[in-house]
């Protein structure tokens, strides 16, 4: 067992995040663990349905809220994390405590049912991502009503209508391929704080494995890479005594030399830097086409009791 690991296990239960940070030559690499931001679905419709899917697939934690129990149930969203049944005032009222650090689609069954829940979300914190589903002219009409009513131009426009990337969208399938790229596009913008490495979910399963298996384990993580790569800074991976490992670096040639390269740490309490040049995988017969270098960190992990 790694205290290290169990610590930041302990914080991600308690808070959503921890991180891990080295100091390597005078440079300083953090990865952060987050858990995943949470995608809230007003209206649990056929493109909340394809959304649900496409959006989970890339990392995003479902909600979805809707009034009609036979639309609100885990047969039409088996991805999401948590389904509310009611009408929408008072479940994003009383229910959803929507922070700055949700994103939020509305895409309800009418024009009516936009307007609650727009006038409901306007009047407290404002989400990461706040998209509404309508055509130019309705959504446009329900904007001026509302700041006819007093809402404040500021907020008003800080909602993405009409909601998701250009791309000639017109299934529900596609429409949510739309928005998910929007999705991507809002969360790879937001700041981020110096020395955090790109990498940054939770891969519960590795940090278990690192916190909890008692027998002794070395990490490997990605701090750089130049160039054309199979993993990028912050791809983490935990490998034991038996060769049994959790996470991935990349695979191929590339990982099976740091996998050699970090059990020959283990019981040493020491760490190395390793670099991997990629490019003679230009020749790999597979046709896996990768030239550029990637650089390790791999480190014993100490056991604790």
């Amino acid at each position: 067992m790694n205290q290290t690991f169990r610590d930041i296990l302990q914080s991600i239960r308690d808070t959503g995040e921890a991180s891990l940070t080295r100091t390597i030559g005078g440079n300083t690499y953090v990865r952060k663990f987050a858990r995943s931001p949470r995608l809230i679905l007003l209206g649990a419709g056929h493109v909340s349905q394809a959304l649900a899917a496409c959006a989970a697939k890339v990392e995003f934690a479902i909600t979805v809220v809707d009034d009609r129990p036979f639309f609100a149930c885990k047969s039409n969203f088996p991805d999401a994390s948590e389904i509310l049944c009611g009408d929408f005032e008072t479940v994003i009222r009383d229910q959803l405590q929507v922070s700055p650090k949700d994103y939020i689609c509305i895409l309800t069954r009418g024009h009516r049912w936009d307007g609650i829940c727009l006038r409901t979300l306007l009047q407290g914190e404002m989400p990461c991502y706040l998209g509404m589903m309508g055509s130019r002219r309705r959504v446009t009409g329900l904007l001026a009503q509302l700041q006819q009513e007093g809402f404040p131009q500021e907020k008003l426009s800080q909602v993405h209508t009409p909601i998701g990337i250009p791309i000639g969208s017109v299934s529900p399938a596609e429409i949510a391929v739309s928005i998910t790229a929007q999705l991507i596009q809002v969360r790879s913008g937001l700041p981020k704080a110096p020395n955090v490495l790109p990498r940054t979910e939770v891969q519960e399963g590795v940090l278990q494995f690192a916190a909890e298996d008692p027998a002794p384990k070395a990490m490997l993580l990605v701090l750089e890479t130049k160039g054309s790569t199979p993993a990028k800074p912050g791809a983490l991976m935990v490998v034991d005594k038996a060769g049994n490992t959790r996470g991935t670096v990349g695979g191929g040639c590339a990982e099976g030399e740091a996998l050699l390269a970090a059990r020959r740490l283990l019981g040493t309490g020491t760490s190395e830097v390793l670099d991997v040049n990629l490019t003679a995988d230009l020749e790999d017969e597979e046709g896996m086409v990768c030239g550029g270098t990637m650089r390790l960190l791999l480190e014993d992990l100490p056991q604790t009791e």
